[in-house]
């Protein structure tokens, strides 16, 4: 009986914050805060540490939140695939790329050498502590990620492909991670790491996704414009390519967060190339004249851009959803957690220091101004991936003293994440729009 109310007190809170939100949408737009810290105070005073009607913790409940975390990841991943208009061979996707390898690359050594000379951890346990650390969070960067699908800008383009790609690259360093650490199999002379988890894992994740993608965003549109199927359900083409994608990734032995991103990128890309067949849109729109209204909203010259526009909307209103479940759960968690005193100088390090460093070093050789690099490096918010793969981890039985050593620190640096570049988006962002347009009215 108790978990039945537990539940339905967790149903009550997440429903009356997303009505909340809603409703006070253009009130909290105001404020130096994010909706994310709104969960977390809200998290904070329902656990243990506030009225105590809700209880979690992390490693009773680690499978559960395993999964929730990874169900919010893989949503946010197609999300934002699916905002990156810009075609491939555009000079500004070296800025997500770079970021996602040179960065990241850099952020897991540093982090590597803080984690063995200033926390005492073992080599294995301080590398898997880089990768839970080094992907930027795609879940709670919304507030700086690309508006809306035709936005060039590229600081909010660098950090959308960024968050998009790290949390897919990062996957090799926690199976290095694991594997020095004696639960996972790297090979002779890491041979299997190298073959397996870096190159085909890596390469197969990206090159699946985007063929899934391609494949059936173009059978939905030659349905649609060809046949006159009005198809409906845009929103279960997003679920159902989301579980296709990571489902047959896993089972090639790929990165399915890879493949989910790049099936968001696949099918953006169809819009793009239906919108060079003016021919076949001219005869569908002539026969979706004969059509009724709804489905001249599902079938014809137009379906490329309804499906996209749907699919969206959708993704975004599942992504606010797992955004309110998890960041309350955090908050509810931080009740159960130790935190040492090791925190108070590695988070400033890691956000003032790390993330900078990384940043300025994976954007050499990219066109972005100074401006941008300065937002890039403090805009690298860590949240929800973090904790996934911090779960993943331990539900690939690493010892109970180091999951509780780990736990403590990502825990920390999500919540400090969620506070400080909660507090300072709207201010910074605000800052930097007006100084944009600014510009721009220079030019003219």
């Amino acid at each position: 009986m108790a978990e039945i109310d537990a539940f339905a007190l967790g149903a009550f809170i997440i429903g009356l914050l997303l009505i909340a939100m809603t409703m006070g949408s253009s009130f909290f737009s105001r404020l130096p805060l994010n909706a994310a810290m709104l969960y977390l105070g809200v998290g904070v005073a329902v656990g243990p540490m506030g009225l105590g009607l809700l209880r979690l913790d992390a490693l009773e409940n680690r499978v559960m939140l395993e999964r929730l975390t990874e169900i919010a990841v893989l949503i946010s991943l197609f999300t934002a695939g699916m905002k990156l208009e810009l075609p491939l061979r555009d000079r500004r996707w070296r800025i997500p790329v770079q970021l996602a390898t040179v960065s990241m690359i850099v952020t897991v050594a540093a982090v590597t050498a803080l984690g063995v000379y200033g926390l005492g951890l073992s080599l294995g346990a301080a590398v898997l502590l880089g990768a839970i650390l080094a992907p930027t969070d795609p879940v709670l960067a919304s507030d700086v990620q690309v508006s809306n699908p035709g936005d060039r800008d590229r600081l909010r383009f660098g950090l959308t492909g960024e968050g998009g790609l790290n949390d897919g690259t990062a996957f090799p360093f926690v199976m290095l991670g694991l594997g020095l650490l004696g639960v996972h199999e790297l090979g002779e002379a890491g041979w299997r790491w190298w073959s397996v988890d870096v190159l085909w894992a890596v390469a197969g994740g990206l090159g699946l996704g985007y063929l899934l993608g391609t494949l059936v965003g173009r059978a939905i549109i030659y349905l649609r414009m060809r046949h006159r199927e009005a198809l409906r359900s845009d929103e279960f083409i997003a679920l159902g390519l989301i579980a296709l994608a990571y489902g047959v990734a896993l089972l090639c032995h790929t990165y399915g967060f890879l493949a989910v991103f790049a099936a968001g990128l696949a099918l953006r890309r169809i819009d793009e190339g239906s919108a060079h067949a003016p021919a076949a849109q001219t005869e569908t729109q002539k026969a979706a004249s004969e059509l009724s209204p709804d489905e001249q909203a599902a079938s014809g010259a137009e379906a490329p851009a309804n499906m996209m526009n749907a699919v969206q909307r959708f993704n975004s209103q599942l992504e606010s959803f797992v955004e309110v479940g998890i960041v309350l759960a955090v908050g509810v968690l931080l009740a159960t957690v130790e935190f040492e005193r090791d925190v108070l100088w590695f988070v400033p390090v890691l956000f003032l220091l790390v993330r900078p460093v990384a940043v300025y070093a994976g954007l050499l050789g990219t066109q972005v101004s100074g401006s941008q690099r300065n937002l890039m490096s403090w805009f690298g918010i860590r949240g929800i991936g973090s904790l996934y793969y911090l779960l993943y981890a331990i539900n690939h039985d690493i010892q109970p003293v180091l999951a509780e050593r780990l736990l403590s620190i990502t825990l920390a640096v999500v919540v400090a994440s969620i506070i400080v570049h909660g507090i300072s988006v709207t201010p910074l962002m605000q800052h930097y729009e007006a100084r944009k347009a600014a510009k721009k009215k220079r030019q003219k």
